[in-house]
């Protein structure tokens, strides 16, 4: 499949993402009584986490970034701010393996604990990695995107001028030691064109960012849906609640 828009002087096509898929996921917790999700389910996902892993799925983005980084699991604690509680993003070989990875979780009892929002795509554009520091960062930034009428309806001259201006403002999110782990294609089955996950120091950098793509009427062609949240092990952010009748963890 051929990418949706052509490469920008910032983004470039990855040669190495093949087939590779994205699964990008939301999910509420609704445990909220004894039984329904136990020290069980929570054994049996990850021992699914840990079979995926082995299958050649990406569990966290940082290994996006460096190869030789653990592929522990790893979600954003989104609760403080948002209605669900978690987001995440795992790449798989293909789509196949992508779609059947879901409903072995979900079957191991990922389904008991989260009410989940799944999307899957494909892997378009390389990651990039931000001026200076290139270390871990302890949050992440979720952009999903559509493109709207407007770009619709433009013609390529525009579409054109208008990434240039779009460019300005991922130089400087790169400035601000953003690590973007490209772009991925989600409108395959789903009504969002694209995400873009960034690795950021904390929430003020999101903002930053945001006020300088407005700057450069980023969002003229665009609706969007951004969410922020603190990097944390998927292990700690699944624990049961509940043990045998007695709540014990919030």
């Amino acid at each position: 499949m051929s990418n949706l828009t052509a490469d920008t002087d910032v983004f470039a096509s990855d040669p190495e993402a093949g087939q590779r898929a994205c699964i990008v996921f939301t999910g509420t917790r609704q445990d909220d009584l004894p039984g329904i999700y136990t020290d069980a389910q929570y054994a049996a996902i990850t021992a699914v986490l840990a079979e995926l892993a082995a299958e050649g799925w990406v569990l966290s983005q940082r290994r996006v970034f460096d190869v030789a980084a653990p592929d522990a699991p790893v979600v954003l604690d989104t609760g403080f701010t948002h209605a669900h509680d978690i987001a995440g993003v795992f790449e798989a070989p293909d789509l196949d393996a992508a779609l059947a990875g879901t409903v072995r979780l979900e079957q191991a009892g990922w389904a008991r604990l989260f009410r989940t929002e799944w999307m899957i795509g494909l892997r378009e554009f390389a990651p990039i990695l931000g001026e200076g520091a290139h270390g871990d960062h302890g949050w992440a930034f979720l952009a999903l995107w559509e493109w709207n009428d407007q770009w619709c309806e433009a013609t390529p001259d525009a579409r054109t001028a208008y990434d240039l201006e779009c460019d300005i403002a991922f130089r400087g999110d790169l400035a601000h030691e953003v690590n973007i782990s490209g772009r991925m294609r989600l409108d395959l089955g789903h009504h969002w064109h694209h995400l873009g996950y960034w690795e950021i120091a904390g929430p003020d950098v999101a903002d930053s960012a945001i006020r300088g793509h407005e700057d450069v009427a980023d969002f003229k062609f665009t609706t969007s849906r951004h969410i922020v949240g603190k990097l944390r092990p998927l292990a700690d952010m699944i624990r049961p609640r509940h043990s045998e009748g007695t709540r014990t963890h919030d």
